[in-house]
């Protein structure tokens, strides 16, 4: 089984034995959308033929077409999964199921199941961390109750540079009290993106009846913000991938 994740920024992939969730991967990679081209002369050039590939894609079509080419080494098509109004225990709760990105519809199946995992039952608060942060509320019996959306690190910076004359600094440390502009920049980035957790956390929290959720954390640049989280979690780099084989395994069953 090959799994891929094309995101706003790279196209991450892995490959596993049986393609069960939470299994540990064979062989994983991860490539920046300019250098699709170079898959299947590259990374993907030794691995035996997969016998299914699971793909999941928030990037435009034009990207969806350029990994297909690069499949063609196997002559394989791959399930491409969309959001729907549910799959594998998660009921899609958006007002139009369609419109939630494919990378957080997927996520929260991966998050639903990690939860049922660990036992007890109990509401889940999946957070992405990436080019842009969602922080997203699943209640115990699977149902997706909203999320927000924040701009990440790079964008928030960026939007600064853009809106402040001559603020043009490198990038600083995460501290409590800053005292040059680096450091501000970074620390005041560092702390939005937690304070919006936290929040849905407490949100989250006070809807559960006082259940504490479990908070998971996933995306490129979640070990970055995670050790500033003032609430109890767990970093997830295999969310998505998670969520990929579980909603694959549904398929499965329901073909047999």
């Amino acid at each position: 089984m090959l799994a891929i994740d094309i995101g706003n920024t790279r196209l991450k992939w892995a490959v596993y034995a049986r393609g069960l969730p939470g299994e540990v991967a064979l062989e994983q990679g991860a490539v920046f959308l300019e250098n699709i081209e170079n898959l299947s002369e590259g990374e993907w050039r030794g691995l035996s033929p997969p016998r299914r590939v699971v793909a999941c894609n928030v990037a435009s079509d034009a990207v969806r077409h350029r990994v297909q080419e690069q499949l063609e080494l196997w002559d394989i098509e791959p399930r491409w999964v969309v959001s729907s109004a549910g799959a594998a225990g998660v009921t899609n709760g958006y007002d139009h199921p369609g419109r939630l990105g494919v990378d957080r519809f997927v996520s929260l199946v991966g998050a639903r199941w990690h939860m049922l995992q660990r036992g007890p039952i109990r509401p889940v608060l999946v957070v992405m961390i990436g080019t842009a942060v969602t922080v997203d509320a699943l209640d115990s019996s699977g149902r997706f109750l909203g999320g927000l959306i924040l701009p990440g690190h790079g964008i928030m910076l960026r939007a600064l540079e853009g809106g402040t004359a001559g603020l043009r600094v490198p990038t600083g440390e995460v501290v409590r009290f800053p005292t040059n502009t680096s450091d501000a920049l970074t620390s005041g980035g560092t702390y939005a993106i937690t304070g919006a957790i936290e929040h849905q956390f407490h949100e989250l929290q006070a809807h559960s009846g006082g259940v504490a959720p479990l908070v998971l954390v996933t995306g490129g640049a979640g070990w970055k913000v995670a050790p500033y989280l003032r609430v109890p979690h767990e970093l997830l780099d295999s969310l998505i991938f998670d969520g990929l084989l579980a909603i694959d395994c549904e398929r499965e069953r329901s073909r047999t």
